[in-house]
């Protein structure tokens, strides 16, 4: 791997395939929906950032048909190399939703009831304190995966429930982490931000630390096998947080999305810095999937960061939907909430109505309300102009630390932008290519979170000094 330095659209019918609509580390793939005739030619267009239609995950293993389904799968499996999955369970339970037929409701009940499996004590005895400790990850893990897809399932008023009971397994890890993590609840506006903040020791040893910042979708468990865990093994700090549109902002306090991230990320930085075994000079801010556009923006306006990584580089989110998603979008709210309810949503098949609720609820309270109860939101044009709001592109050249930015092969939700990113900045600057030479490809590399991660601490390594 090498470094390389330095208004409504007339014609078309709405009725297509809702293919690549993005957000975040397992973002929904509707390719493996079905598509009549007439939005084939579309099906194939939208999903252009796989090698083709009948093969969108190219070199990858074929856990199942759909590939938003196998995407997520292959999350679960790549876990495995930090111990937040396990090989055998996860296709224990692949095995499982295929024989009962692939869909939202078999593959969130079949997770959910792995991660309860978990939660009680195993077969062989009483298990010691790593048993118990690595099986709640575990757990957390599982029900991440299930709550993914809860909202298509049965019992979509479940999901602030599943939600909770994987937030409970990744305190139950955390509880039973030597040292414990320290917690803390970090003012911000009138909900404060949840964070766990991980040390190789308790010597008080004035330590570099990396700020780890999710995407649109990902869960705590995610941040563990994308650098808490190579952090401790390299000696370093880490912090995990939930922002607003994440976690427990999102399901329980019901907060969205802000495009002022460093409003987030300097009262954090304001915390660490507070903290006797932070070295202040050596803070490092990533983000992953949507993050990707998240932490360049924060670090455009916090320069106390000593080092930016983008996982990978996104100027817009926005741009990342299909062209017949962003179309649908007016200046005038009235017009285009009148084309979403008469025009689109009664033409949606029910895997696409289940894509379109879990890529909008990080941006609407009322589309998640609504999708709880098996309704599709009213007001797309709030939560559009909320998504289209995160572009960062006047923003980049005020990023003044070091960046690595990286990108995938076959990159599906962002193709192009990491390499824009990249370009637009000023300030000393790196991209990375993982490729499928080592499987590593597509978004954030699910098959290769130990690559991802020897990449990105080696760069930190690199460029922070005395790390």
């Amino acid at each position: 791997m090498t470094y390389v330095s330095a208004d409504r659209a007339a014609g078309p019918t709405r009725r297509t395939t809702l293919t690549g609509l993005v957000g975040g580390a397992g973002a929904l793939l509707a390719a493996g929906c079905s598509a009549s005739p007439a939005t084939a030619p579309t099906e194939r267009r939208t999903a252009r950032a796989y090698a083709s239609a009948s093969d969108p995950t190219p070199g990858v293993m074929t856990l199942f048909k759909d590939p938003a389904f196998n995407f997520n799968g292959l999350f679960a499996l790549g876990g495995s190399g930090y111990g937040a999955s396990e090989v055998g369970e996860v296709l224990t339970a692949v095995n499982t939703v295929n024989k009962a037929g692939l869909s939202a409701q078999s593959y969130t009940a079949t997770f959910k009831q792995l991660g309860d499996q978990l939660q009680k004590p195993p077969a062989h005895g009483t298990p010691g304190k790593e048993t118990t400790r690595f099986r709640a990850l575990r757990a957390a893990q599982y029900y991440a995966q299930a709550l993914f897809f809860v909202l298509g399932s049965d019992s979509p008023g479940s999901e602030e429930a599943l939600y909770q009971a994987g937030r409970d397994s990744w305190d139950a890890f955390c509880e039973r982490c030597d040292p414990v993590p320290a917690t803390a609840r970090i003012p911000y506006g009138k909900t404060p931000l949840p964070v766990w903040f991980f040390r190789p020791d308790d010597s008080g040893e004035r330590r570099p630390t990396v700020i780890l910042t999710n995407g649109s979708d990902g869960q705590n468990v995610d941040m563990w096998t994308y650098g808490v865990a190579a952090a401790l093994q390299r000696g370093w700090n880490a912090l995990v947080y939930d922002g607003p549109g994440q976690g427990h902002l999102l399901f329980v306090d019901q907060v969205v999305f802000t495009p002022r991230w460093e409003t987030v990320v300097t009262p954090i930085v304001d915390w660490l810095s507070a903290r006797k075994d932070v070295d202040t000079g050596r803070i490092a801010l990533t983000g992953l999937s949507m993050a990707g556009d998240l932490a360049p923006r924060a670090a455009a306006f916090e320069h106390r960061i000593a080092a930016l990584v983008a996982m990978p580089g996104v100027l817009s989110p926005w741009l990342g939907f299909p062209p017949e998603i962003r179309q649908i979008l007016t200046p005038d709210k009235a017009k285009t909430n009148e084309i979403w309810n008469k025009e689109v949503v009664p033409a949606l098949s029910p895997p696409e109505a289940a894509t379109l609720k879990k890529r909008f609820e990080p941006f609407s309270i009322p589309a998640m309300l609504a999708a709880r109860q098996g309704k599709m939101f009213t007001d797309f044009w709030t939560p559009a102009n909320l998504v289209r709001s995160l572009d960062i592109t006047d923003v980049v050249s005020r990023i003044k630390m070091p960046t690595l930015v990286l990108d995938y092969d076959f990159e599906q939700f962002y193709p192009g932008q990491p390499r824009q990113l990249f370009e637009k900045l000023t300030s000393p600057k790196d991209y990375v290519k993982l490729t499928a030479a080592t499987g590593a490809q597509l978004h954030c590399s699910p098959m290769a979170p130990q690559q991802h991660c020897e990449v990105v601490f080696d760069w930190l390594q690199e460029k922070l000094p005395g790390s």
